[in-house]
């Protein structure tokens, strides 16, 4: 008899344990509480406009593809990537701007038109972060079941390398003296929801990723990538039921046995939580059966950024913006403090992040219209800012503030809108004080110090998501999945049929590089 294993959630990470746990011959189900899969990178539709609720771009699809070859895929087979150059524009208030692209020649030319004298440091960055992620990959795909697994003789010849002690902006400062180009480097810290200035050196390899491998479009947006991961899991056996949310994981001592929905039990041999940690465990899980991770400890924990968004679909076209563009305010460095470590209160002169992606894929809203995706990072809740009654005030200055972008007069063109704080996080997608990013990314919050992929609390329970080891944004995620996947064939004595040649077709390598 198969053995049957319940998802809880279909993000990414749920989806692609899906594919794996299917292809590896089990029983798998997956409930999710929407009415869509994809969880928070799903996709919005509305009036003839689709938007990308959360990632709006793909990064390093290396650890996706061999998702794909294990389940006998090709996801350039399955989805159309586009490489996009520039990557993103940067835009920096009062003080020049730059084209970010992989092109090397192209990019020390943008760099030295800010700051000449820092063109020379491109390539020794990439070279310097090309051998610490080629060092210290292995480390952020194994799994990590105790402090001997931390503890080891290889993690501690790395320590050099990832100069622990070094915030992201300080590392940068090696090869970049202007804090402008240093940001061009280190705003990706924001994809863990951290400050540059406080977030580790090692995700200096963030800045890397993109300009080594690209920043890809999928056709349709993310979401679309996400629904096709749930047709090919719904092909390898998987069931995916929507709209039903958990009510009620069932445990036998504490071992998780199944869940309970609307719909009845679904009874379990191992369940893998892809919905959000801290909101799962203190409202699914009764506190007196966690050891580790009981209310109080997760309440003390830090927790990630949130997001102020505005999902506006406008009549006509907006093609002066590229797909991807990048507001830093002069007062950046405040804005961050204020996120991060701060009262609550949302910037006064934000910076921002607009998606215009129908300068690519036109299709995502009708003829002659486009779809503008305006994120303004904001710290999480914290009962400090009342977001009801501020709504829609900082709507208008985030209107405002697109002005400084060349987006002006946007209000009478305004078709479609929806907008989300963080409060809208937390209330409508079930995300611990609406921390968009889940936990931070702090050393004391890696590796044996997250939630574990299989899970230390509880018997039978895995995690996958950005809440668990590696952390967030989508190839990390991935990365779980395949952790936790694996930990669950183990655990449960299964033999999976992956395969585990090499994945990735060398015309998309070239690709990737560009």
């Amino acid at each position: 008899m198969s053995k049957r294993i319940v998802i809880v959630g279909a993000g990414p990470g749920g989806l692609a344990a899906a594919m794996l746990l299917a292809k590896a011959g089990a029983d798998v189900t997956v409930v999710e509480r929407l009415d869509r899969v994809g969880g928070r990178s799903g996709t919005i539709k509305a009036d003839g406009f689709s938007f990308d609720m959360g990632a709006t771009f793909f990064l390093y699809p290396r650890v996706l593809e061999d998702v794909f070859a294990a389940c006998g895929r090709r996801l350039q087979d399955e989805v159309d990537l586009i490489r996009l150059d520039p990557q993103y524009h940067l835009i920096f208030e009062n003080a020049g701007e730059l084209r970010a692209t992989g092109d090397a020649e192209r990019m020390e030319r943008e760099i030295a038109q800010i700051a000449p004298g820092d063109a020379a440091g491109f390539r020794r960055f990439m070279a310097d972060n090309r051998r610490k992620l080629e060092r210290f990959r292995p480390a952020l795909e194994m799994n990590y079941s105790g402090l001997r697994d931390v503890l080891t003789l290889e993690l501690m010849k790395l320590l050099p390398l990832l100069r622990p002690h070094a915030s992201v902006d300080n590392d940068l400062k090696r090869y970049f003296a202007d804090p402008r180009v240093r940001l061009a480097f280190s705003f990706q810290s924001k994809y863990l929801g951290m400050s540059p200035f406080q977030c580790p050196s090692l995700f200096t390899i963030l800045g890397f990723m993109e300009y080594e491998y690209g920043v890809f479009h999928p056709r349709g947006g993310c979401g679309a990538l996400l629904t096709r991961m749930a047709e090919v899991a719904t092909e390898l056996g998987a069931k995916i039921r929507l709209n039903e949310p958990v009510e009620e994981i069932l445990f036998s001592g504490r071992r998780a046995v199944g869940v309970r929905t609307q719909s009845g039990e679904i009874r379990a041999d191992a369940l893998v939580v892809n919905a959000d940690f801290a909101n799962t465990m203190t409202k699914l899980v009764p506190n007196a059966l966690r050891r580790r991770w009981r209310d109080e400890k997760i309440e003390r924990k830090r927790f990630s950024c949130s997001t102020f968004m505005m999902y506006l679909g406008i009549e006509g076209r907006v093609d002066h913006l590229h797909h991807h563009t990048i507001f830093l305010a002069e007062d950046y460095r405040r804005n961050l403090a204020d996120i991060v470590d701060g009262s609550g209160v949302p910037p006064e002169n934000p910076s921002f992040y607009v998606q215009n992606a129908c300068v690519t894929d036109p299709d995502l809203a009708p003829p002659g219209c486009s779809t503008l995706y305006v994120l303004v990072p904001v710290a999480h809740r914290t009962g400090a800012f009342d977001w009801p009654a501020e709504q829609q005030l900082y709507r208008a200055r985030v209107l405002k503030q697109l002005e400084k972008i060349g987006v002006r007069d946007i209000e009478r063109r305004i078709r479609y809108e929806k907008i989300m704080t963080p409060v809208g996080w937390e209330s409508e997608m079930q995300i611990y004080r609406g921390a968009t990013f889940n936990l931070a990314h702090s050393l004391g919050q890696m590796l044996h110090w997250r939630p574990r992929n299989r899970f230390e609390d509880l018997e039978g329970v895995y995690l996958v998501g950005g809440g668990t080891h590696p952390g967030s944004g989508l190839p990390v995620i991935f990365e779980s999945a395949r952790i936790s996947s694996r930990l669950v064939a183990e655990d449960l004595g299964l033999a999976p049929r992956w395969s585990t040649q090499s994945a990735m077709a060398p015309e998309f390598r070239t690709a990737m590089a560009g």
